[in-house]
């Protein structure tokens, strides 16, 4: 009941924060209220594009991988950075000069209305259909498994799921909603800030333990129980192979960091130029730290779990959390 009490006051605060940070803005503007009034400093921007790309479907579904397939999977990350200074040198200078508010604008600027009407349809359906649900669930179970929402509330997992997707879903809309991208940003700033201090202390309270008060000697321990788990070089019969990282995945990510509407708002809501490159460069720093709350946590928990887990990998983190 402390743990739930505690996520709670959490949520207050930085609701609390960002109403305060918000209460003389003027989001009656379509600048105001998509873009922030265009005030957003790179620490701000990079916070909230670290959150916005790190969420529950990352926590749960990529330490689920490493947990299988061990660090191979940390590509990911490593292409992040290449793109984001991509996007910090190339695309936002042209994309602030034309004075974007989105990025479909850019193809009605390009070609006409009608192509810029057809891909903003496609790209909310897409993020309703294949983004949305996966972050709502990963979510539902993470509250699930760590706070026993069932128990408190005494009822079925399934009931508690479902009401955790929805009271999820609710707080989050109203953020949006109610503040536009400046609410969001600050929360998402706080939020982002803290995850990666909490998510990265996981794996080092793990390695404590492990290593009875030495983390170097819980380190040794991992690897020791587990070495090729460690290998970054994808074979090619391997969830990722080498090679892709070249071909498919760096395309992957020029889209993701670069074009994504949902990424790449932030930086274009910044105060100039500079702010917009500060916080994507910045960005791109903090995602090589990533693989220690993404990664690193799955592979220890092999250490604790075995393959135990395999059919139902999802829940390693979870399990983690609740370990140490």
């Amino acid at each position: 009941m402390f743990t739930f009490t505690t996520f709670l006051a959490y949520t207050l605060f930085v609701a609390l924060y960002a109403w305060y940070r918000l209460r003389k803005e003027k989001l009656g503007s379509q600048e105001g209220y998509f873009l922030g009034g265009r005030s957003l400093t790179g620490v701000v921007i990079a916070g909230s594009m670290l959150l916005t790309n790190i969420s529950t479907e990352h926590l749960i579904g990529m330490n689920g991988s490493s947990y299988k397939n061990g660090f191979v999977v940390i590509g990911w990350e490593v292409t992040s950075a290449l793109a984001l200074i991509l996007a910090a040198v190339y695309f936002i200078p042209k994309y602030l000069k034309m004075g974007l508010t989105t990025i479909p604008q850019y193809l009605e600027n390009r070609f006409d209305g009608v192509l810029r009407s057809y891909v903003a349809f496609f790209l909310m359906i897409s993020f309703v259909v294949t983004l949305l649900p996966i972050v709502l669930y990963t979510g539902a179970i993470n509250l699930e498994s760590i706070f026993n929402i069932s128990e408190l509330l005494q009822v079925t997992k399934e009931e508690a799921l479902l009401i955790t997707v929805i009271a999820v879903g609710l707080i989050g809309s109203l953020y949006a909603i109610l503040g536009g991208l400046k609410a969001v940003a600050f929360s998402d700033t706080i939020n982002g800030y803290g995850l990666l201090i909490g998510g990265i202390a996981v794996p080092f309270l793990a390695l404590l333990s492990i290593g009875d008060g030495n983390p170097l000697e819980g380190l040794s321990k991992v690897y020791e129980h587990a070495p090729k788990k460690f290998n970054v070089i994808g074979e090619r019969d391997s969830v990722l192979p080498f090679e892709v990282l070249f071909t498919g995945l760096i395309v992957n990510q020029v889209y993701f960091w670069c074009m994504n509407q949902t990424i790449i708002q932030r930086a274009l809501g910044a105060k100039n130029l500079k702010e917009a490159q500060k916080g994507l460069l910045f960005t791109g720093l903090l995602k090589i730290l990533i693989p220690l709350v993404i990664i690193f946590p799955g592979v220890i928990g092999f250490y604790y779990f075995g393959d135990t887990l395999y059919g139902n990998q999802d829940m390693i983190y979870p399990e983690l959390i609740k370990k140490v």
